[in-house]
């Protein structure tokens, strides 16, 4: 064999590779109260996707992970998605809008009105001989 021909068999080659798109906007905040945010980083069954698919480097990944598992835990996100799951997840997503705040509340008050107080009883007593 040549020597020249032996050199390009092991010359690395120049490929051009893609720069990851960026998942996450500068102005966006890993939170586990945005669940908007991480709802794009969740498969349909509600597993956390791979670093490669999401497109994010290390430390979004890990942010990511860290945020999904705690709205999990604090039961803003469902561990699991099935059908059942998915219409109150979508449910629970739409009336988490914000109200304008006093006239809510006034009208809360409202509607509750301090009932008639009932005396509870314990149960049955036994008489001891």
């Amino acid at each position: 064999m040549n020597k020249s021909k032996s050199k390009l068999l092991f010359r690395k080659s120049k490929r051009s590779f893609r720069k990851p798109l960026p998942r996450i906007q500068p102005w966006e905040i890993i939170d586990y109260k945005n669940p908007t945010l991480l709802c794009r980083f969740m498969s349909d069954q509600g597993k956390i996707l791979s670093r490669r698919v999401n497109r994010l480097t290390l430390k979004q990944q890990r942010l990511i992970t860290i945020a999904i598992k705690q709205a999990r835990i604090l039961s803003s996100l469902p561990f699991v998605i099935n059908d059942r799951n998915k219409k109150l997840f979508e449910e629970k997503r739409e009336s988490t809008t914000r109200t304008t705040g006093l006239k809510t509340v006034l009208n809360n008050k409202k509607q509750f009105q301090k009932r008639k107080s009932t005396t509870r009883t314990t149960g049955l007593k036994t008489k001891k001989k």
